[in-house]
Formats: structure tokens, sequence, C-alpha cells
């Protein structure tokens, strides 16, 4: 069992997704630092001092944070776009790196099946 665990530790995708995990988590933290120091500061500008983690409403017991959804909304959308910049990039030289590989050399066409029937008719017939 911990051979087969060494096994799966040391290959390739099990290190890329701890990494990337890892990345993930720090770029999270980034971008959290990023809407909770610059954005909504900046938000707060335009929209009359506004502090969006303070948004809130109250039922009964149960208050309703409506300003730390939206924090979180603008971060979701903030990393969804970072991903889907770096996606889109990694496609673009997926195909750069594919367009410049040489194309593969057409195999000679063979004869037809006809053909082949037309062979094999006149060898028996030679016979």
């Amino acid at each position: 069992m911990l051979q087969e665990f060494k096994e799966f530790i040391s290959r390739g995708n099990a290190m890329d997704m701890a990494v990337g995990i890892i990345i993930g988590a720090a770029f999270t933290a980034i971008v959290t630092s990023l809407v909770d120091d610059l954005v909504n500061p900046l938000i707060g500008i335009f929209v009359g001092g506004i502090d969006f983690g303070g948004i809130s409403f109250g039922i009964g017991d149960a208050q309703f944070m409506v300003g730390n959804f939206v924090n979180a909304l603008i971060k979701f959308l903030i990393i969804s776009f970072v991903v889907f910049m770096l996606v889109r990039t990694v496609n673009k030289l997926s195909k750069l790196g594919r367009a410049e590989e040489a194309p593969a050399e057409e195999a000679p066409a063979g004869p037809t099946q006809e053909e082949l029937l037309v062979e094999i008719r006149d060898a028996l017939r030679a016979r």
C-alpha cells in the first residue's frame, strides 16, 4: 500500500494538481485583498462611500449579509476572468504549437480493391 501511494504521489498529475491548488489558494488571497482593499473603496468613491461589507438586513433573528455576498461575487468574477484569460492563452499556444509541427506525410495510395482482384485473377490464370 505504501508503494502504491509513492507511485501515485510521484506521478506528474498528482504533483501538478497539488501545485495548482497551492497557487490557487495564493491567488485567491491576492484577489481577496484586491477586492477588499482596492476595488471596494474605488466603488465606494462613486456610490457615496458605501462599504459593501457592511450592507445587511435582518428579519427576526436572521441577519442577511448582502454586502459579503456582493464582495464574494466581485471576487468570483475577477477569478473567473483571470482563469478564462489563462485558458484562452494556453489554447492559443497549443494551436500555435500544432501549426508549427510538420504535417505528417501522407501514405502513398495503395492499389484499389478492384486492382488487387484483377492481379489475383491474372495470377490464377497464369498458373
